[in-house]
C-alpha cells in the first residue's frame, strides 16, 4: 500500500484498514505455523502496511490536536 493511497482515505477506512491488515497478519502467522505460508515475506509487508496505517492516524491525531489547541 502506498503512503499516497493511505493519506488520501476517511479516518474510518484507516481504522477499518488496519482491523483487515491485524486479521491478515494473524492468519499469515497462523499459516507460518502450521507451515502452509507460500509467501513468508509477505508478513514483512504486512506488517510495514499496519505501521504506515498507524502513522496516519496519529499524524491526523496531532493535526486535531494542533488544530484544537488554536
Amino acid at each position: 500500500m502506498k503512503p499516497n493511497e493511505i493519506r488520501d482515505m476517511a479516518d474510518a477506512d484507516l481504522e477499518q484498514k488496519v482491523k483487515d491488515a491485524r486479521v491478515e497478519l494473524f492468519n499469515l502467522r497462523f499459516q507460518l505455523a502450521t507451515g502452509q505460508l507460500d509467501n513468508p515475506g509477505r508478513i514483512k509487508n504486512v506488517k510495514r502496511d499496519i505501521a504506515r496505517l498507524h502513522t496516519e492516524v496519529r499524524a491526523r491525531e496531532i493535526e486535531a490536536a494542533r488544530k484544537a489547541a488554536s
